[in-house]
């Protein structure tokens, strides 16, 4: 698209990005919170809608794309990934988003989603999280907790759940994050945080389904409690927590342990001092560290917040590719389909 026809970016502010179809969650639907940080941060980072590609899949969350003044598409249920990375490889210069749930990309787009991982196709991923079917009223995901009464399972969910940031660790994501739907200035940060990372970005985005599954993650995010039950880990920074940061995390015997600074620690013989406590390494290459972050006790210990793991161990799937196209091209010389067709072995049926 010619850069004449676009609009300059850093003219346009969040109302710019709100295309006009009426918004269709339930009322009090975290996805209206989560949509309004996309659109902020959208125009934060100054983009052009004209470079914009919002590819979703099936779900309440994935109704996202028809209300993003962007060029959008709605595709099939879980094979947002797969649709998502022909955009990209096709034009690798397009910002491309891809917008799914945890019953969209973890059960019939399990398997999309980690190849997209694996292969670090530069897509910027927003997984919304509420643990359970919305748009088909009820039913347990892969991600319901063990013992889930729904309507699919009465007398509870025999199912271990999917931990989505452990699993996109384990697929080799080279940008792991969680935001969460009602604490936006932060989420709009990791998003931000996100769309400058070269290659595959997997943002987990903790969101409320106030109708089929209220309170999900009451035990994390209630304004009482949330400054003992999160902690927002940042590159280069201490694992602080609590009201004063006066809590925080140390690697203990190969484990990640909670902990008070002045208070004596059997452990370590002694009472713990800010010096204990481990400063947080995005851009380590290592994953060991950060999963061990995402194996931390829900509800007992504090659930990890922010930016995870960011680091540049390969170029971008699409750079390759582009570049292997490059190289054939400068071998083999331009060819005709016909010529690509009969050219090496070939036979008659």
């Amino acid at each position: 698209m010619s850069t004449t026809t676009q609009t300059p970016a850093s003219e346009l502010s969040y109302k710019d990005f709100e295309s006009d179809q009426e918004v269709r969650w339930c009322p009090g639907c975290g996805d209206y919170g989560i949509l309004k940080s996309v659109q902020i941060a959208f125009a934060e980072l100054g983009l052009h809608k004209e470079n914009v590609v919002m590819v979703s899949g099936i779900g309440c969350s994935s109704r996202l794309p028809y209300y993003m003044d962007t060029y959008g598409f709605h595709s099939i249920h879980g094979r947002a990934p797969a649709i998502a990375a022909g955009v990209k490889l096709a034009n690798p210069d397009l910002d491309v988003w891809v917008i799914t749930g945890d019953g969209d990309s973890l059960s019939i787009g399990g398997n999309h989603t980690i190849h997209m991982l694996r292969r670090n196709v530069g897509l910027k991923v927003l997984m919304f999280n509420n643990r359970i079917y919305g748009l088909t009223k009820g039913q347990y995901s892969p991600t319901s907790e063990a013992g889930k009464i729904t309507k699919s399972t009465p007398w509870g969910s025999l199912d271990a759940p999917f931990n989505p940031l452990a699993l996109a660790l384990g697929a080799g994501a080279t940008f792991v994050a969680r935001g969460i739907d009602v604490i936006g200035p932060h989420l709009r940060r990791v998003i931000k945080e996100a769309h400058e990372h070269e290659g595959a970005a997997y943002i987990e985005i903790l969101q409320n389904c106030n109708i089929f599954n209220d309170r999900a993650f009451a035990h994390v995010t209630d304004k009482k409690i949330r400054d003992d039950m999160l902690i927002d880990v940042r590159h280069g920074e201490p694992l602080l927590y609590g009201k004063e940061n006066e809590k925080g995390l140390i690697w203990d015997h190969n484990e990640l342990r909670a902990v008070k600074i002045g208070e004596e620690d059997k452990s370590l013989g002694r009472k713990v001092s800010s010096n204990d406590i481990l400063v947080w390494k995005a851009e380590d290459p290592n994953p060991t560290l950060a999963f061990a972050l995402t194996q931390l006790r829900e509800g007992i210990d504090p659930s990890p917040i922010g930016v995870i793991r960011r680091t540049k161990v390969a170029k971008p799937y699409e750079q390759l590719v582009n570049e292997q196209i490059a190289m054939a091209r400068e071998k083999r010389g331009e060819r005709s389909l016909k010529e690509l067709l009969y050219s090496g072995k070939t036979w008659e049926v």
